[in-house]
């Protein structure tokens, strides 16, 4: 069965760049995971398929049946394997229910393709990847994988495949496979296309390609609000937004504030994650307890969209504690759009340099972490300049507006089209972020 949504305005508004009826494109966006939701790649690919909407393209996003109802998908079209069922907590990772699931996205995608005379495959994530590739056996469509990570990097962590060796050996198999097959792979930051091309894919076939924003979305924060809420009165905060998986390493985190309570003990360390975890959360708190730091944290899950910008107004520093990190944190661009000073190890800094938009440490030296924050809390000087900076940062070089039209430049080379003028300078926009 296949469900189509309509989108909510998708007439209204002209779009970003006029284009002629030859360069418009029917793109099929496969996301092969609870959509829409509050979190990582879900969040970048309806904000990259709406602002490819704006642009003339025809966008079909290909999912499950879940997703969160309070999310608009405002100009994509959506297309399900079943009835919409709202689900507020998505669990995030591999499970037996997702393999059944993937098995009926792949029919699913192959009726759109024929059904919406679709031009190019456009897959998101492993799963996203295998059912693209099986499609473009089966339809003969050009495929482009949008790569956000290593299965090296996460599966272990997700606890899903014992022993860990085996989901190991698993994941290694994934990174090495996946790859081979797309006609083209946009990875997010420049370690992952490295990482690619060091293992023998073709340079010319990835390009870098980050995760992006969408300027407007953190212009009605409410602090207030969120004060009333959760009583949070007169503390130093230190704010870390995500989910609570092992890969996060939210164990450096709870270390790393461990060093900042012992110098700034009124100092809290709120954790606002969108998703509700009880397992994750129970292991944390068992190590805070530890730690002897449980007093002075907050615990808040899960949270709606709308209501993150409010989050972040709150934050005197913003906290990533993930070490060697391949893909680009989509956190790190929140913080830096709501304009938060940032402390964060250098596998994380996707972006960033050290004391002008961001405090960056020695990944995996949870002390050098801790007293970051520290510094930031002392020094608001410093703390609101790597803040105005990482806002303007993340202004020039992280707007979906400027991300889709090169991810447009890659959508005219495989269908073999002339490209448009400025595409190189397009391209420059970026050469910071490729160094």
């Amino acid at each position: 069965m296949v469900e189509i949504e309509p989108s909510a305005g998708c007439n209204t508004r002209p779009s970003l760049h006029p284009r002629s009826e030859a360069e418009r494109y029917s793109i099929a966006m496969v996301a092969a995971c609870p959509f829409p939701a509050n979190h990582g790649s879900a969040a970048s690919i309806r904000e990259m398929s709406d602002t490819l909407s704006q642009m003339g393209h025809t966008v079909h996003i290909v999912t499950y049946q879940t997703g969160q109802q309070d999310i608009a998908i405002r100009h994509a079209k959506i297309h399900r394997t079943g009835p919409f069922r709202p689900e507020t907590n998505a669990k995030v990772g591999p499970s037996p229910e997702k393999f059944l699931q993937d098995w009926a996205l792949l029919r699913l995608l192959r009726r759109v393709i024929q059904s919406e005379q679709i031009d190019i495959i456009h897959a998101h994530n492993y799963e996203g990847a295998l059912i693209g590739v099986t499609a473009k056996w089966l339809t003969r469509r050009p495929l482009l994988y949008n790569a956000v990570n290593l299965m090296s990097d996460e599966l272990a962590g997700y606890h899903f495949i014992r022993p860990a060796w085996l989901a190991r050996t698993i994941a290694r198999g994934l990174d090495w496979f996946v790859p081979i097959f797309p006609d083209h792979i946009t990875a997010v930051s420049p370690e992952l296309k490295q990482w690619f091309v060091k293992r023998g894919i073709a340079e010319g076939k990835v390009h870098m390609i980050p995760a992006g924003i969408v300027p407007q979305m953190f212009d009605n924060a409410d602090p207030e609000k969120i004060r009333r809420r959760h009583q949070i009165n007169g503390s130093a905060i230190v704010m870390y937004t995500g989910v609570l998986n092992a890969f996060q390493r939210i164990d450096y985190l709870l270390r790393a504030f461990a060093v900042v309570a012992k110098q700034l003990p009124d100092a809290r360390l709120v954790m606002v994650s969108p998703l509700v975890s009880e397992s994750h959360e129970r292991e944390h708190k068992e190590l805070a307890d530890e730690l002897g730091i449980s007093d002075s944290i907050t615990w808040i899950a899960p949270h709606s969209l709308d209501d993150l910008p409010s989050y972040l107004a709150v934050a005197d520093v913003a906290v990533i504690s993930r070490p060697e990190c391949p893909g680009h944190p989509v956190k790190l661009l929140n913080y830096m759009l709501a304009g938060k000073p940032i402390v964060c190890f250098e596998g994380a800094a996707k972006g960033l340099r050290h004391l002008h938009d961001a405090l960056i440490v020695p990944d995996h030296d949870c002390e050098a972490l801790g007293n970051g924050v520290v510094t930031l809390l002392n020094d608001r000087a410093l703390a609101a300049s790597l803040g105005e900076n990482a806002r303007a940062t993340v202004l020039a070089n992280f707007d979906w507006r400027i991300i889709c039209q090169r991810i447009e430049h890659i959508y005219r080379t495989l269908l073999g089209k002339p490209q448009r003028g400025g595409t190189q300078q397009e391209h420059h926009a970026f050469a910071q972020l490729q160094s």
